[in-house]
């Protein structure tokens, strides 16, 4: 049986959407994109979606001085699957590379002072770094807020200073580091707006390969 179209609205009213699942990554995509934002720069804790209640969970408080340099969370109905780590084998030539079964990753740089995550935003892909984290794809998108007063005119990750690269770099190579644990992690490629287009669709592809049928059993 169908839910009747009313009750459905009225559940949407009652019951927070799943962040992975029921926000719509948007019909612009990927050249605009809805994103759900986890963490924000003056967190000292690593917040991370529970990907069963759908809640924002602690994950862990971080061990050393570095904080996220700017808004991080990931893409709604995205997955990396076969086709997102099948374009990383393809440029490391590693074959031993597959998807870490997460939604895509995305940073999203702003002049303005979000404090707060577990908030959804409109961006904009600029380019992307391609990190290999235990022989798995664990690409981080970078984007500008929709429409900022400052970031808003990149077009392309070329047009960020190199001192913003470097800082997330550096964040995404050791924000997981815990004393005595050494991790085979490595950002192997820095690419630009073409190839960070081409990994989203990819992630969507994914997404539907892997959860084909969830529209279809919410509709149940």
């Amino acid at each position: 049986m169908i839910m009747d179209p009313i009750v459905g609205k009225l559940m949407g009213l009652r019951y927070k959407s799943h962040p992975w699942h029921g926000i719509d990554i948007g019909d612009e995509s990927p050249e605009v994109v809805t994103c759900f934002i986890e963490v924000v720069p003056t967190d000292t804790v690593k917040y991370e979606v529970d990907k069963v209640s759908g809640y924002l969970r602690l994950d862990r408080p971080q061990k050393y001085s570095n904080v996220v340099p700017a808004l991080y969370g990931f893409l709604p109905q995205t997955f990396s699957g076969e086709k997102v780590a099948e374009l990383s084998r393809e440029k490391t030539g590693n074959t031993s590379i597959k998807g870490d079964n997460d939604p895509l990753d995305i940073c999203i740089l702003t002049e303005k002072d979000i404090t707060h995550g577990d908030i959804i935003v409109k961006a904009r892909p600029i380019g992307g770094f391609r990190m290999i984290d235990n022989d798995e794809a664990d690409d981080k998108i970078i984007a500008v807020l929709n429409q900022d007063a400052v970031y808003g005119e990149y077009t392309d990750i070329n047009d960020c200073p190199p001192l913003v690269i470097d800082r997330l770099k550096h964040y995404f190579l050791t924000y997981k580091d815990l004393p005595g644990e050494k991790r085979r992690c490595e950002i192997t490629h820095i690419y630009g707006i073409e190839e960070a287009h081409d990994l989203i669709r990819r992630s969507m592809e994914d997404y539907f390969d892997r959860f084909y049928n969830l529209e279809s059993m919410l509709k149940i």
